[in-house]
C-alpha cells in the first residue's frame, strides 16, 4: 500500500503539475549544458571568436558555394549601402546576431570581414541551405553554434547591403 502523501500526488491535478515540474527541470537541465564542460580558469574570459582559426586554413581562401565567384569592393565603404544594409540588418539579423564577438544564436559580427572573403559571406547569406550542407566552414560554425541559420531570402542587392554594414562595423570608413 502507498502512503498517503504520494496517493495525493496521484491525484489528476497533482499529477499534470508533476509533469509540469518535470518538463521544465528537464528543460533548464538540458539547456544548461549538463555540467559536462570542465570549469573556466576565472581569469580566462570564454572565447567569442567563432570564425577565427588559429592556423592559416586554405579554406579561408574559399568563396562559398553559390553564385558569387567575384565580388568588387573598394577601399572606401559606401555609407548609403552600408545605411541599407543596416535597415535589412535590424529586421532580419539582430535577433540572432550581435555586432560584437559575442555569441547570440548565430556568431557574432565584429571582425567577420577580415575572416571571410565577401563572396563567402554573399553567397552564404543568399544560399544558405546549400552551405551549411556542403560548406565546411559553414558546417563548422554550425557544430559551434548549433543552430541552423535559416534562409532570409535575401535578394543579392540585400546581400551586398549587409555586406557593406558588415564592412562599416569592422571600421571601414
Amino acid at each position: 500500500m502507498l502512503p498517503d502523501s504520494i496517493i495525493v500526488l496521484l491525484k489528476p491535478n497533482s499529477m499534470k503539475k508533476l509533469i509540469i515540474i518535470s518538463c521544465i527541470a528537464t528543460l533548464v537541465y538540458a539547456c544548461s549544458g549538463g555540467g559536462d564542460k570542465p570549469a573556466a580558469d576565472s581569469n580566462t574570459a570564454p572565447s567569442t571568436d567563432y570564425f577565427k582559426k588559429t592556423e592559416p586554413d586554405p579554406a579561408h581562401e574559399a568563396k562559398g558555394i553559390g553564385k558569387f565567384t567575384h565580388v568588387d569592393i573598394p577601399a572606401a565603404l559606401d555609407a548609403k549601402m552600408a545605411e541599407a544594409g543596416k535597415g535589412i540588418y535590424d529586421i532580419k539579423c539582430n535577433a540572432c546576431h550581435k555586432l560584437t564577438k559575442e555569441k547570440l544564436v548565430g556568431p557574432g559580427w565584429s571582425g567577420v570581414t577580415a575572416r571571410r572573403k565577401p563572396e563567402w559571406i554573399m553567397n552564404f547569406v543568399t544560399n544558405t541551405d546549400e552551405m551549411i550542407n556542403k560548406d565546411p566552414q559553414a558546417q563548422a560554425m554550425l557544430e559551434e553554434c548549433l543552430v541552423r541559420m535559416p534562409n532570409q531570402a535575401l535578394s543579392d542587392d540585400d546581400a551586398r547591403h549587409v555586406y557593406e554594414f558588415m564592412r562599416k562595423n569592422d571600421g571601414v570608413k
